[in-house]
């Protein structure tokens, strides 16, 4: 058996408050892998880019410890630690030009010219800009000043790389391309990437795990389909990708499973994933992708969940067509519809949904 590969990074019962008695991270053990795409996720105040500053060194955990490399570095200064940064504001030196911005963490660390030089070409060369660099930032569009501060973050070969919202700035087109970019780039040179976002759609598109967190605590981390597949709880599950809630409690709890009577009257068969004992309150987590509004001669399924429902509106999006619908006690229920599928559709209509019960995750209440 193959021993497991120790983490690059790791925080142990890792601590932040600014002023005494609020916790903005609490107690984070959270390791990191060498050699993956780490994206920490979460809304505004859930203590991920606090996370990201300890890491980096701009901010010092009042408890707990951070490991880099086997080496504690809670009391070493960020130019001692071997990280490359990225900032959403670029963070570029306008009186420089592109080449000497990209030159700078080497002249700091005393590279010699010749092999400067030489970094440095690689550096532009690998993000398509060695015919621009001797332009100034504010002669670049965002797009490319965003490629400058990544080329500076790679260039003297940190063994990690800290992102921190890098393309908030940036259109949804060049966003997304940068994505892209950014995740080949990862892969083509095996670094490590911490990267911060409150983009649930980034974080699927680019991570080899993502860590959810909120209100100081990592509510789960996991694989991006798992995740999105198999959230822990409810924050997780409405925070990663659409979701539809319902309500209700629990009946009897089996194997795994459980019937849940609806707070508006029918009952659902649902996996228990994060549950109480028979009788407590439950969310229900269904993805709009798994619901069918079966047609009126659609044969039976007796192992269907299947619920009544009323459309409040239908919408064509191009690649799908998307059904609001009126369920139980939540008026916003989606259903994904394949184009096309919303044709036929009207205010007020009475239809019937279905999915099955492995699709519905009995979860805790919100």
């Amino acid at each position: 058996m193959v021993a497991a590969t120790k983490p690059l990074v790791r925080f142990t019962g890792v601590q932040k408050t600014y002023d005494g008695e609020h916790l903005v991270v609490k107690k984070l053990d959270l390791d990191i892998r060498k050699g993956e795409f780490l994206t920490l996720l979460g809304p505004s105040g859930s203590g991920k880019t606090t996370t990201l500053m300890m890491l980096a060194g701009f901010e010092v955990p009042t408890h707990g410890e951070i490991h880099l490399a086997d080496r504690p570095i809670k009391n070493l200064p960020p130019h001692k630690r071997d990280i490359g940064m990225v900032f959403q504001n670029y963070a570029l030196f306008p009186h420089m030009t592109i080449e000497e911005n990209v030159a700078f963490p080497l002249s700091v660390r005393k590279v010699g010219k010749a092999e400067m030089k030489e970094r440095v070409h690689q550096a532009l060369r690998m993000i398509k800009l060695e015919t621009l660099a001797h332009r100034r930032p504010g002669q670049l569009s965002g797009g490319q000043q965003q490629r400058v501060a990544l080329a500076r973050a790679l260039v003297f070969n940190p063994q990690l790389v800290l992102m921190d919202e890098p393309l908030g700035a940036l259109d949804k087109r060049l966003r997304e391309h940068m994505q892209l970019e950014i995740k080949q780039l990862h892969e083509t040179m095996g670094i490590t990437v911490v990267y911060v976002t409150h983009d649930q759609g980034e974080a699927l598109t680019m991570s080899d795990r993502i860590a959810v967190f909120n209100d100081g605590v990592v509510q789960q981390i996991d694989k991006p389909d798992a995740l999105y597949e198999s959230p822990v709880n409810s924050f997780v599950a409405n925070f990663i990708g659409e979701n539809n809630v319902l309500t209700g409690t629990v009946g009897d709890v089996e194997q795994g499973w459980c019937r849940v009577a609806l707070a508006a009257g029918g009952s659902v068969l649902a996996r228990a994933v994060n549950v109480g004992s028979a009788g407590s309150r439950t969310s229900l987590s269904v993805r709009p992708e798994r619901v069918t509004i079966l047609a009126d001669d659609a044969a039976a399924d007796e192992s269907m969940n299947r619920l009544p429902a009323t459309v409040q509106d239908a919408i064509y999006l191009g690649d799908h067509a998307l059904a609001i619908l009126a369920v139980a006690d939540n008026d916003e229920f989606m259903v994904k519809l394949p184009p096309g599928g919303h044709v036929g559709l009207a205010h007020g209509q009475a239809v019937t949904i279905a999915f099955r019960p492995d699709d519905c995750r009995a979860l805790d209440p919100v």
